[in-house]
């Protein structure tokens, strides 16, 4: 059966090469047209583009599939259709262009978590457990019936990057059963049950730390911001991103820290605290300076002369 691989950041992209190892017949790729990337603004082709290219793969590049887009793949000649963050809402004339219907891998468990950051929302809410969806995908937004899924703990302090990865490895298990049952017709659907929720990309204000807020908080957006666009606050005029922060609960150093204000900061034993909101704290584990390196926190703060607090 010749598949439609749709996708474009580099999660699509190891996806579409486990495709291709796999023996699958991938007739084409569909992806985003080149973008900007970096400081010196270079136009740079997707992740999965690149792959698509490793593999000597015909590529369409479109941001949305127009009359043009749709004929390219008409000619394809494709049977199926395989998604995965591929970047724009296909309409009912795209869906019904290919005959055995679009399917989609999205990394929540659905209803749940419907749009562009499922990973980020479900670590920025502090949930403790996720999963991956194949679903058949309509006009709306991730509303289609699902054909399967699989649900996963979250481990302890594991970053949206780092979650993603491990998400799109199960969903090449799940692709592995439901493959067989897609080309043989044998697949049964059923409609999403439960509570929906919605995932929209996070911003950059979302991403700023508040040490108002208590420290569980800020873990979490800490974990759910790493690596887009990831977390930060402010040291005087500078930025400060943090990459990897946690919550101690000791309750000796909550106490010690009980007059300090919020964003304050103090080392003990070689680890570097800060003071949060809720008589809590925030240990930094690996921030990046402004125009420096990513570096462990405490030798960060071991050079450097603190007067101002965090905020």
């Amino acid at each position: 059966m010749r598949i439609l691989f749709a996708g474009t950041p580099e999660v699509s992209a190891s996806i579409l090469e486990w495709l291709v190892k796999s023996g699958h017949e991938i007739a084409c790729v569909l992806t985003r047209t080149d973008s900007l990337v970096g400081r010196k603004r270079i136009l740079t082709p997707s992740a999965t583009a690149m792959k698509a290219e490793e593999f000597g793969l015909p590529i369409i590049k479109a941001n949305r599939v127009d009359d043009g887009t749709l004929s390219q793949i008409a000619s394809s000649n494709i049977d199926l259709a395989i998604v995965v963050a591929y970047g724009s809402i296909l309409n009912q004339q795209v869906l019904e262009a290919v005959p055995n219907g679009w399917f989609n891998i999205h990394f929540s468990l659905l209803p749940k978590y419907r749009g562009a950051a499922p990973v980020q929302r479900a670590l920025l809410n502090g949930d403790k457990e996720t999963g991956v969806s194949i679903f058949k995908l309509d006009a709306g937004m991730d509303t289609g019936p699902v054909l399967s899924s699989l649900s996963t703990s979250i481990g302890f302090n594991e970053s949206s990057g780092e979650l993603l990865a491990r998400l799109a490895e199960l969903s090449k298990s799940l692709l592995s059963e439901a493959l067989p049952q897609l080309y043989s017709g044998t697949f049964e659907l059923h409609e999403q049950r439960g509570d929906s929720s919605s995932a929209p990309k996070p911003t950059r204000e979302e991403a700023r730390l508040d040490f108002d807020q208590p420290a569980s908080t800020l873990e979490n957006i800490v974990r759910g911001m790493n690596p887009e666009p990831m977390a930060w606050c402010m040291v005087g005029d500078e930025v400060l991103r943090v990459l990897s922060a946690v919550e101690n609960r000791s309750a000796s150093l909550v106490s010690s820290s009980a007059s300090a204000s919020p964003g304050s900061l103090f080392s003990v034993e070689g680890k570097v605290f800060a003071v949060c909101g809720q008589d809590s704290i925030l240990e930094l584990i690996e921030v990046q300076p402004s125009s420096k390196r990513a570096m462990p926190a405490r030798d960060w703060f071991n050079g450097n002369r603190f007067s101002e607090r965090l905020t």
